[in-house]
């Protein structure tokens, strides 16, 4: 857990439900500065406020154990106050160098349970503990989202939970409603009275993803309840399938967790912010996830550039491509480029078989050669490959030189699956192995107890444009996204292609895939978006036509020590600046289908004059998107930078000495 700051005044204390009552009108509450969480007695609600406007009204929880609700009628019994944290924690891989870790707790005690409030100066949350043993057979963990609300949002189909790739919608409070076959999945982000809230969840262990179902409109707005995958039964592995490319749920049981006391449920996280612009500084769902044990060496954990096979089809040669010497021309590439790494995707093997090598591929003899190049080997393989004899897979190809997996497929949200990626993710801790988790759901903070694990798909990314309509807004999507999905962490969205069309003029291609929008859109993308493993996502040929592009893509950082938000909305576009570990800062936005011009002052520069490399839209970019300008300039901090985005376009600054 975090340390517990030292301040007398703020050390650790409990009080009778009776001086509890004094506060206000609610029996409990967690507060930091503007942010307040409170919580209400009878029935069990909380609500949330950031100064004093009420973000979330009070809306119902309760745990339901072996069939019985536990807080319905429960008596508090006590409170108990914390303060843990510090103003400043060093992280190790992440969007920032360090962190404010201090958060205000009051854990409210009600016998069998307690719910733990928490407020942090970028959020606040909670989370419900039991001291009970047995089948958590039903969480109510519902969201009223007022009535005024403009909400940003993804929904999958109810019997594909976890599955979370779908592009983003948007919708006011009144228009929410309920759809049989849908649910939303988070982070879902709205905007309120001037306040943006993003909800998510963190700190999850053993324990399913939480979605919302139906939608019932109120006076004080839309509940969302809360919707799970139930816990497993049978799956196709468990009735004697074959370790195939999935491993389906055959028959559910009527719970969706298993609970060994004492046990505590994810926070239920919402991130607080001024602007939609702000939410990329929030660091609530990292801050609250449990930390690496102390005990534990991460220190081998490299992040780095990635170039992949499967998007560009084997250097757009389809299988022809994936060869021995297809892979030695990848791994070239790579050195060059001073990228760290080189996916193998599906094909390394014969089918998903990961014990029977592609014969046209000497996988041992690529993975010595890499190394002698200073480049590490990360193997596909889909998650039935793994489960359950992860020890035996990871020890194997750890000892054959691999660095890592790119593990897909789980594409469900259920505990066994929560299991299965912490299960993982401390094997190949044990062996020093890198993770991408891929066909899985959003971060829910292992990545903060095992910093091994370097993204996570769960986002409608670039490899959508192998198979995408001809109308396909991606845009939109790629602008959203910057405000939901990566609310929650890393995403492995693996931009950077370097063939772009117009919105409403490609069709999708599997052998020569592009984009849609500009080159400058894909540019900023690298920067813009969070990803620890990065990947570069077209083909070492196409690359090799574009080396200006190319070589400012690669030398863009993948972990940094600042974030800011600049500007921008879900529905419009997205801007960030962040500084770099060697003191240079990166500035990167991208637009949605319309052009628009964007100007940000540099006040996060030290004093002095920087020179300042740009790439950005040309003139002619509306119509030709592979056009841009390439410039550089002279700018002191305070200085206004000022900058034209074509439709679908975008632009990416290094501000360096």
């Amino acid at each position: 857990m975090a340390v517990t700051c030292a301040v007398a005044a703020l050390a650790a204390f409990a009080t009778t439900t009776e001086e509890a009552s004094k506060e206000r009108h609610y029996p409990a509450a967690a507060k930091f500065g503007g942010n307040e969480i409170h919580l209400y007695q009878q029935p069990l609600r909380y609500e949330v406020l950031k100064d004093g406007v009420v973000v979330v009204p009070p809306t119902q929880i309760d745990i339901q154990i072996d069939g019985a609700w536990i807080l319905e009628n429960a008596a508090m019994q006590g409170l108990k106050r914390e303060t843990h944290g510090a103003a400043s924690e060093a992280t190790p891989i992440y969007k920032k160098g360090a962190i404010d870790t201090r958060r205000n707790e009051t854990l409210v005690d009600f016998g069998d349970a307690a719910v733990r409030l928490a407020a942090r100066s970028d959020g606040v949350a909670y989370r419900i503990e039991t001291k009970k043993s047995g089948a958590v057979t039903w969480e109510r963990a519902d969201l009223t989202v007022p009535v005024a609300a403009r909400c940003s949002f993804n929904r999958t189909a109810r019997g594909t939970l976890g599955c979370e790739e779908t592009m983003p919608e948007f919708a006011n409070t009144v228009q929410l409603a309920t759809d049989a076959k849908k649910a939303f999945y988070l982070p879902f982000v709205y905007t309120v009275d001037g306040k943006t809230v993003a909800v998510t969840e963190t700190d999850l262990h053993g324990y399913p993803v939480l979605n919302f179902g139906d939608v019932k409109q109120t006076g004080e707005g839309a509940v969302l309840s809360s919707f799970f995958a139930k816990y497993p039964k049978t799956t196709e592995l468990t009735e004697g399938g074959a370790r195939g490319l999935k491993n389906p749920v055959k028959s559910e049981e009527d719970f969706i967790a298993k609970a060994s006391a004492p046990f505590a449920l994810p926070w239920r996280v919402f991130a607080l912010a001024d602007s939609p612009a702000k939410l990329c500084e929030t660091d609530i769902p990292y801050a609250l996830a449990t930390p690496p044990e102390k005990v534990a060496d991460f220190s081998w954990v490299k992040p780095g550039k990635v170039t992949w096979d499967w998007f560009n089809d084997y250097d757009n040669k389809g299988k022809e491509g994936c060869t021995t010497e297809g892979y030695i021309r990848f791994i070239d590439f790579a050195a060059r480029a001073g990228a760290e790494y080189v996916i193998f995707d599906a094909g390394w093997s014969v089918g998903v078989d990961i014990w029977n090598f592609n014969p046209k591929m000497d996988v041992p003899y690529l993975i010595n050669y890499a190394e002698k190049k200073g480049v590490g080997i990360i193997l596909w393989m889909a998650w039935p490959q793994l489960f359950g004899e992860e020890e035996r897979v990871v020890k194997h190809f750890a000892k054959l030189g691999a660095k890592g997996f790119k593990v897909d497929f789980m594409d469900r949200g259920d505990a066994e699956v929560s299991e299965f990626l912490e299960r993982l993710a401390a094997v190949c801790a044990k062996y020093k192995m890198l993770l991408d988790y891929h066909g899985v759901y959003r971060p829910v903070g292992f990545h903060r107890k095992y910093p091994n694990i370097l993204n996570y798909e769960a986002i409608h990314g670039l490899e959508q444009m192998k198979w995408a309509s001809k109308n396909k807004d991606m845009a939109r999507n790629d602008v959203a996204c910057f405000f939901t999905r990566m609310t929650a962490g890393p995403m492995d969205y693996t931009p950077g292609a370097m063939d772009n069309y117009i919105i409403g003029d490609y069709r999708g291609n599997g052998r020569n895939p592009g984009s849609v929008g500009t080159r400058c859109h894909q540019m900023a993308l690298m920067a813009l978006y969070e990803a620890p493993l990065q990947m570069l996502a077209d083909s070492p040929t196409k690359y090799e036509r574009n080396m200006e592009c190319f070589e400012f893509m690669a030398k863009t950082p993948v972990v940094w020590d600042a974030t800011i938000g600049l500007g921008g909305t879900p529905e419009t576009f997205a801007a960030v600046a962040r500084k770099a570990k060697d003191g240079s800062w990166y500035a990167a936005g991208i637009t949605n289908k319309d052009a628009r011009d964007f100007e940000f002052k540099t006040d996060f520069l030290d004093d002095g004059e920087w020179k300042a490399e740009m790439f950005i839209d040309d003139k002619e970019s509306d119509l030709q998107p592979t056009k841009y300008v390439h410039t550089t300039s002279v700018i002191k901090k305070g200085d206004a930078f000022k900058v034209r985005m074509a439709k679908g376009g975008g632009f990416i600054v290094r501000f360096s000495r």
